[in-house]
């Protein structure tokens, strides 16, 4: 027999903040949610994502693997 009264109450219509607006709504056992980052302003998302080419890597990479732009064809 199944015990009563464990489970968390369910709130079909939660409501996601991201800096203070309303993002969507969701169901959670929270009655609301507070996030920092989602898919609206998440640099991979919007397009705005760069590589950060730290000391070379990317370079060195590219030349390791032949795919520079500059490369001798011997």
């Amino acid at each position: 027999m199944p015990k009563q009264d464990i489970h968390p109450e369910w709130n079909p219509e939660t409501p996601v903040y991201c800096d203070g607006q309303l993002i969507m709504n969701v169901g959670s056992t929270k009655k609301e949610l507070h996030v920092d980052i989602w898919s609206g302003n998440h640099p991979f998302y919007t397009g705005s994502q760069k590589i950060i080419d730290t000391e070379g890597r990317v370079e060195r990479f590219m030349r390791k693997y032949k795919m520079a732009k500059n490369s001798d064809e011997s």
